[in-house]
């Protein structure tokens, strides 16, 4: 029996289509939960990261390590251009100057601040439910060829963020995260030299107000 070819032909576009159309919710689905699972069994986390801010008429690059420790502990050890330290030990945060000779100290749960979300990447990573509307983004060169470019909304900075890019390895590492705000600036990191479950200990996120430090209580931001 033959096939007519006009219904034949309808019949393999609309499969075309269908299959096409589904194929970017199950990527989407399937790499985000491969970053999950890679995440959630890590126990610490060490890297070299480089933040670079653009906006209000203002540049800056600032580098340095970064510590993460389950549950929820994290510490930017800044070097260049300027020393300072954003630290928290999963229940305050800790923002110190040394130059400045003075800290500011702010509860966790009232942390307005870009880099805090991530202390709980370990143990806690869930993207299709922390960032809204997560999808590929094809419109975005990844940094290094070969990865892939997310965008979504992060559900806690809603109201300060327009979207975030996460820069994915084919081996579910995260390397850049850019953030755009809605007054249109962006904040980047770049994370390399990535080293996972190696020894960190406690101390390195607990944080003693040096002798002659002013400590203020309150909210700080970058």
């Amino acid at each position: 029996m033959k096939l007519h070819s006009r219904p034949f032909k309808i019949l393999i576009v609309w499969v075309i289509t269908a299959t096409a159309a589904a194929a970017p919710a199950t990527d989407i689905r399937a790499i985000a939960q491969a970053v999950d699972q890679h995440y959630n069994h890590l126990r610490t986390l060490q890297a070299e990261f480089t933040e670079s801010y653009r906006g209000a008429g203002a540049e800056r690059v600032e580098t340095g390590t970064l510590w993460l420790k389950k549950p929820g502990k994290m510490r930017w050890e800044y070097r260049s251009p300027r020393e300072k330290l954003f630290l928290s030990d999963g229940k305050d945060g800790w923002f110190y100057l040394p130059g400045d000779k003075q800290v500011r100290k702010t509860p966790v749960r009232k942390l307005d601040d870009l880099r805090s979300p991530l202390a709980f990447l370990l143990g806690k990573a869930r993207l299709e439910k922390q960032l809204q509307g997560l999808s590929l983004a094809p419109d975005q060169t990844p940094r290094v060829p070969g990865n892939m470019v997310l965008r979504g909304v992060p559900k806690n900075l809603a109201d300060r963020v327009s979207q975030v890019l996460l820069e994915v390895t084919p081996d579910s590492r995260i390397v850049r995260i850019q953030m755009d705000e809605l007054d249109g600036s962006v904040t980047e990191y770049r994370f390399d030299q990535q080293q996972e479950n190696v020894q960190i200990a406690d101390q390195q996120f607990h944080f003693t107000v040096p002798t002659g430090v002013e400590l203020i209580e309150g909210d700080f931001g970058q």
